[in-house]
């Protein structure tokens, strides 16, 4: 669940800043309370996860130099004023300067508590914002994001590091819900043009028209600078390429053609091509064949879950952790027959069914039964009596559910190795050998 807001109050009155404190406690928030401008910023930075209120008045540093000095620290900290009647003035030019809002005493609490509420609201964006752009730059934590331990996403992983160092162009391809966008942005992320722009058009979801003026511009003077300018030094990412028109398919081949071999690293573009549809050597039905050989030169497939067996449980329980995490509740228990359902599933939606199926699977739990089969055959996912596993082998089911069985102690136990071993009844040793096995680190769990 989120952590409650956390609120700085900034006052010379005691009797205020206690009053505001308890205030706000008793509303959920978590205040911490400064007698003056100087106490308060030598506990604030730049990654601060809350809010400031302040009165505007105070001897030494007032709150308007106490905001200022915040301005400096992160622009989009939001500062709520407190003023008195004569500081009407003084808090329109606080607004001005960038202040969230002023209240004038004598207020209303309510009112300051659903203040409080937005500015906070506003605060865990910009956080999560900044958070998103640093993992979108970071190519280690995307990487990490492609969760997994089979071979298939070990060579995945492989290969991203390995075309990421080169300029070109990668055609992905893969089944709906196999993370081929994350992928592409692990491509641009692990390699020099990190830092460069990423710029991601859909084709399947405008018409011709809007396309071309999209990707290369129009005569329009008022129009935004076109997709092949912007991403230039960087990388231009194409979903469902094989729904470019055919003329516009003829476009991006003169581009590519026409490309300098010499242009600087400032002015190379790569192309990063995206499809749903299995393709070939010979090529894609849907896409001209010589624009497909330009595109892939380098190629990554993206796995189906289906055939990254020793996955599917592991991510399950990563999935089903983190929404009964979110939820307020106990994540559902994995039986041994579930275990083998979820194995046995044939996926068509791959991660990305996983997930839906992980939430309703806690969103049961919360109401008090989980039917994990029930779940399966609502997606028409339920195996057939007698039905095989793709000839997987029985070593790589025992392998998942033994994986998933440790997780899952490990999470319930909050990474305790001693209560692991006692909820499983398996010697210290043993639990080390297989933990060290299957990739798990204890601190991950606490």
């Amino acid at each position: 669940m989120a952590e409650p807001i956390a609120v700085t109050i900034v006052d010379d009155e005691a009797d205020m800043r206690d009053s505001i404190s308890q205030w706000l406690s008793l509303s959920g928030y978590r205040t911490t309370t400064h007698d003056s401008a100087e106490s308060a910023l030598r506990t604030i930075d730049a990654s601060y996860p809350g809010i400031v209120i302040t009165d505007i008045r105070m001897p030494g540093t007032d709150g308007m130099a106490l905001l200022k000095k915040l301005q400096s620290i992160d622009p989009a900290l939001p500062v709520i004023l407190i003023t008195g009647h004569g500081d009407i003035q003084l808090a329109v030019e606080a607004m001005r300067i960038g202040a969230y809002e002023f209240v004038e005493k004598p207020f209303d609490p309510e009112r300051l508590a659903e203040l409080v509420r937005r500015a906070g609201e506003a605060r865990r964006l910009t956080l999560d914002n900044r958070n998103l752009r640093r993992e979108l730059s970071n190519g280690s934590v995307l990487l990490n994001k492609l969760m997994g331990a089979s071979d298939a996403v070990e060579h995945l992983r492989e290969e991203i590091l390995d075309l990421a160092q080169a300029d070109g162009h990668v055609l992905i391809s893969g089944e709906t819900g196999t993370g081929k966008s994350l992928m592409a942005h692990a491509l641009h992320a692990c390699g020099p043009r990190q830092g460069r722009p990423f710029v991601t058009v859909n084709c399947a979801a405008h018409d011709a028209d809007t396309l071309d003026a999209l990707l290369f511009g129009s005569d329009d003077e008022l129009s935004q600078k076109p997709a092949v300018e912007q991403a230039e030094g960087g990388t231009l990412c194409l979903e469902n390429i094989e729904e470019l028109p055919d003329a516009l398919q003829a476009k991006l081949l003169t581009l590519i053609s026409d490309a300098p071999v010499d242009a600087g690293p400032d002015h190379q573009l790569r192309i990063i091509a995206i499809t749903p549809e299995p393709v070939s050597a010979l090529g894609h039905p849907k896409i001209r064949q010589d624009l497909f050989y330009r595109l892939a030169a380098m190629e990554l497939k993206a796995p189906a879950l289906r055939d990254r067996g020793e996955d599917i449980l592991m991510l399950f329980t990563r999935f089903t952790s983190q929404f009964a995490d979110e939820y307020g509740c106990e994540p559902p228990e994995v039986s041994a027959s579930d275990a083998a359902a979820l194995l046995q599933a044939p996926w068509p939606g791959n991660v990305r069914q996983l997930i839906n199926l992980a939430e309703r699977a806690v969103l049961q739990t919360r109401r008090g039964a989980t039917n994990i089969a029930q779940l399966l055959q609502a997606d028409d996912m339920a195996p057939a009596p007698g039905a095989d596993t793709k000839e997987r082998p029985l070593r790589e089911h025992v392998e998942a559910f033994e994986r998933m069985l440790i997780e899952t102690a490990l999470r319930r136990n909050r990474g305790s190795v001693a209560s692991v071993i006692d909820e499983l009844a398996v010697p210290r040793r043993t639990l080390n050998e297989k933990m060290a096995k299957y990739g798990l680190n204890r601190s991950d769990y606490i």
